[in-house]
């Protein structure tokens, strides 16, 4: 919970969570960080967070969740604060998880979704080699999302 103030300057953002159903509460960012921490203990596995090496800012968080554990599926995730948007950090961080997902984890594959008007997610996701298999309702934006897979015989691009 020390890690409080960075994700309310994170998820406290409405530009950042504006494709996740709208700004959101401190409570809601407790909630959040707190599922963050339990998954970590539970799957070893979590949003961790993300710092610039050369000056150690905090720039958002990025990593996996369990989707479909009996099928060795993960969940990949991104969120990046406004100044570090188009930086190529978040597809380096996802490039990243993704490789810890299949080599640490022995992911068979990882899912991945964005809102529909989020284009820069879709590309985002097109770049890192994961294809359209389905839509999806979301309830936290009570919406049809597209969805994505990332199969283990298809690592991330490199580039």
């Amino acid at each position: 919970m020390a890690d409080l103030p960075l994700a309310i300057s994170l998820w406290g953002d409405a530009a950042v969570t504006q494709f996740h159903g709208g700004a959101w509460s401190l409570s809601e960012i407790e909630d959040r960080l707190a599922l963050e921490i339990a998954t970590q203990r539970k799957w070893q596995l979590q949003y961790w967070p993300l710092f610039l090496r050369e000056t150690g800012e905090y720039i958002g968080c990025c990593g996996l969740h369990p989707r479909d554990p009996e099928k060795g599926i993960l969940e990949l995730g991104c969120h990046l604060r406004r100044p570090f948007w188009s930086h190529g950090l978040g597809r380096e961080a996802a490039r990243a998880a993704v490789v810890h997902g299949f080599n640490v984890h022995r992911a068979k594959a990882i899912f991945a979704s964005h809102h529909p008007s989020n284009i820069a997610s879709r590309a985002f996701l097109q770049h890192l080699g994961f294809t359209h298999t389905h839509d999806e309702y979301y309830p936290p934006t009570r919406l049809i999302e597209p969805c994505y897979l990332l199969q283990e015989s298809q690592p991330p691009l490199t580039g």
